[in-house]
C-alpha cells in the first residue's frame, strides 16, 4: 500500500535568506513572501488563536461601514446570541473553532465525552486503512486523546484551562491536524460518495492531499459535511453575508441534527457563537 502521509509541513514557517545570483523576479517572490510573511505575524502577535467571549455587538461596529444588510442580521443575530470567541483568521479558524467549541461543550457533558473518546480512539484504524502508516499520525492521535482524557479526569476542568491548550500554538495545531486527518479519512472511505463533489482533481485522495490534509488551508462545505458526518459533532453554522434576507440564515450538520455547538460564517472566516 502506498505509504500516504500527512502534509503538515507549513506547521513550522520555514525562512529562506536571498542568495546571490537570483534574477529579478525571484527577489520579487520573495519580497512578497517577507510581506506574507510579516502580516502573518502582525496577526498572530495581535489575534489570539481563540480568543476569550466578547459580545456578538462587536460586530455592529465591525460592519458599520458595511452594507446596511449586515447590520440588521446583526441586530437579528443578537436576539438568540450574545456571546462569541474570534478564531486566528489563519485558514485553520473552521476546524480550529469546531474543535474548540465542541471541547467546551464536552467540559459539562461527561458521557457524551466518554463516547467520543471510544471513537476517537478507532479514528487511527480508518486512518490506517486508507494509507496513512501510523508512525505519522501517532503524535497527533496521541495528543488529540490526551486533552480528551486530561477533560475526562479532570485536569481541565475550567474554560480557562481549556483556552491555555488551545492557545498554545504547539498543541492547538496538532489537535487541528488530526482533526483535518479525520476529515481526510472519512472522505477517503467514503470516496465514491464525495468524488461527485469534487472538481480540478484526480480523485479525493488528491483533493484530500491538497486541499484538506495541509494546514492553513480554508474549508468548503465537503469539509464540514465529512467531519461532523466523522464524529457525529451536530454543527450550526450561521452565515452573515450580503444578501436580501434580514436574518442570519442557519444550515445544520448533519440535516436536521440538534445542533450541539454554533458558528457564524463570515466571509472567509469562522468564529464560535453561544447562544442566550
Amino acid at each position: 500500500m502506498e505509504e500516504n502521509k500527512p502534509n503538515i509541513d507549513d506547521i513550522s514557517t520555514c525562512k529562506r535568506e536571498p542568495k546571490d545570483g537570483w534574477n529579478q523576479d525571484l527577489n520579487q517572490d520573495e519580497a512578497i513572501l517577507a510581506q506574507e510573511r510579516q502580516i502573518e505575524k502582525e496577526i498572530a502577535d495581535n489575534t489570539p488563536l481563540i480568543s476569550e467571549k466578547i459580545s456578538i455587538e462587536t460586530l455592529l461596529s465591525e460592519y458599520q461601514f458595511a452594507d446596511q444588510s449586515y447590520q440588521k442580521k446583526i441586530y437579528d443575530l443578537m436576539k438568540e446570541f450574545k456571546f462569541m470567541r474570534r478564531t486566528r483568521p489563519d485558514g485553520n479558524c473552521f476546524f480550529r473553532g469546531f474543535t474548540y467549541a465542541y471541547f467546551e461543550y464536552l467540559l459539562t457533558h461527561e458521557e457524551e465525552l466518554l463516547k467520543f473518546i471510544e471513537l476517537v480512539d478507532k479514528f487511527k484504524d480508518m486512518l490506517i486503512k486508507v494509507g496513512f502508516m501510523f508512525f505519522t499520525i501517532e503524535d497527533f492521535h496521541d495528543t488529540f486523546l490526551s486533552i480528551l482524557n486530561k477533560i475526562k479526569d479532570k485536569e481541565i476542568s475550567t474554560v480557562d484551562q481549556l483556552l491555555e491548550v488551545f492557545n498554545d500554538p504547539c498543541l492547538s495545531n496538532y489537535l487541528v491536524v488530526y482533526v483535518r486527518l479525520i476529515t481526510s479519512g472519512y472522505l477517503q472511505t467514503n470516496s465514491v460518495f464525495f468524488e461527485n463533489f469534487i472538481e480540478g482533481y484526480e480523485s479525493v485522495k488528491d483533493f484530500c492531499s491538497h486541499e484538506v490534509e495541509p494546514m492553513y488551508k480554508e474549508s468548503d462545505h465537503i469539509h464540514i459535511t465529512a467531519i461532523t458526518e466523522a464524529t457525529g459533532i451536530s454543527v450550526s453554522i450561521g452565515y452573515l453575508n450580503r444578501g436580501d434576507e434580514e436574518k442570519v440564515i442557519f444550515h445544520n450538520f448533519p440535516d436536521n441534527a440538534n445542533p450541539k455547538i454554533y458558528l457564524l460564517f463570515k466571509p472567509n472566516h469562522y468564529d464560535c457563537i453561544f447562544r442566550n
